[in-house]
């Protein structure tokens, strides 16, 4: 009895991991510069959980006999005002801004698509209740909303977070009200509801998984504008507090005393938020491209 050997595309795990870096070099060969910027948030990430290790230097640590060294072997990156270490700061910075660049991008981006799809499904009263409320927060612009946040709940980790968020989740829920419109008339919403299904059921089974393309681009797309948003905070003191290591909050620290005497400690933290600002928005780019049918390159 001949025994057939069964072909790699029948094995399911082997098949779907094939499929999976089908899909990555194809993104990489044609987006190479968004394949740049997920390199680049990708590092970011990794230096961000692994601080505490590749860090020359405890980030809290002052050295008053090292204050405005410049560059050098022992100091990478030169010292700040307290012989802070530079570069050990900066590795620990990316920690604060990716925790609220994730947490920010997250939380906002998840609450608008879930009001906005929900706005959608109701038409109506309720629709129009909805967007006249998200039209209120839309009149003001984003860093006027979260410095009026920050200013009522304080400086703070949490409340920068809380601050950036809210201004996000109108814009977030416009972007996912405009999918869900086509999606409530498709056939398969008004068999769901000729079933009896309840509308908890129908927005969250139904409608919600259809509008996870424009969800993943707003996400991408918030990231960069959480980071940015981070560091005008706390460069202004109203976001992270001393001595908690922050991008924006080191260009705080290089004032304008410190321009000519040890420019070194706005240029390093400055490259940080424009390296980490740039991956995303490279990367968010070409995630529409790619998901976006209509953007797609024949």
């Amino acid at each position: 009895m001949a025994i057939r050997r069964a072909t790699v595309a029948e094995i399911p795990d082997v098949a779907e991991r094939r499929s999976w870096f089908a899909v990555a070099g194809d993104f990489c060969r044609q987006r190479p510069l968004g394949a740049i910027g997920a390199v680049v948030v990708a590092v970011n990430i990794l230096v961000g959980l692994s601080a505490n290790v590749i860090a020359p230097y405890d980030p809290l640590a002052t050295d008053y006999g090292a204050m405005l060294a410049r560059p050098s072997a022992g100091h990478w990156l030169g010292t700040d005002a307290f012989g802070r270490d530079v570069l050990s700061r900066i590795l620990y910075g990316s920690r604060t801004a990716m925790l609220v660049g994730f947490a920010c991008a997250f939380f906002g981006a998840t609450a608008g698509t879930v009001i906005g799809v929900t706005s959608a499904y109701f038409a109506g009263k309720v629709d129009l209740l909805i967007q006249r409320v998200m039209d209120i927060f839309l009149a003001f612009p984003l860093i006027i909303l979260a410095l009026a946040v920050v200013s009522i709940l304080g400086p703070g980790i949490g409340n920068v977070i809380i601050a950036i968020t809210i201004p996000m989740i109108p814009r977030a829920a416009l972007v996912a009200r405009s999918s869900a419109l086509a999606i409530r008339e498709m056939p398969y919403v008004d068999a769901a509801r000729a079933a009896g299904f309840r509308h908890r059921r129908i927005i969250l089974r139904h409608m919600l998984p259809n509008v996870m393309a424009p969800y993943l681009i707003m996400l991408t797309a918030y990231l960069g504008q959480a980071i940015l948003l981070e560091a005008s905070l706390s460069f202004l003191g109203l976001g992270v507090s001393e001595p908690t290591p922050a991008w924006g909050l080191m260009l705080r620290g290089a004032a304008v005393q410190f321009a000519e005497a040890a420019p070194w400690m706005a240029i390093f933290p400055g490259l940080a938020i424009s390296l980490a600002v740039f991956a995303f928005n490279l990367f968010g780019d070409s995630l529409r491209d790619a998901l976006d049918p209509r953007l797609k390159t024949q």
